[in-house]
């Protein structure tokens, strides 16, 4: 699995997917927010499908 986010698109996506975890257990609480996991998930492996899918690379060449 190649890397193809940078430092600040892992930054973002993991922070929207803490905030939509966290929308799960306060606020609202409607299971949308079990939709967190993919970005969060997204930063913590570095690797977007998506990006993949359409050859996009946020990170600086290797």
């Amino acid at each position: 699995m190649n890397i193809n986010m940078g430092s600040a698109d892992r930054s973002i996506r993991a922070i929207v997917g803490i905030v939509l975890l966290v929308l799960v257990f306060v606020g609202p609480q409607t299971p949308w927010g079990w939709i967190g996991l993919i970005p969060l998930a997204t930063a913590l492996t570095g690797n977007c499908p998506a990006y993949s899918l359409l050859g996009i690379r946020t990170c600086k060449k290797q």
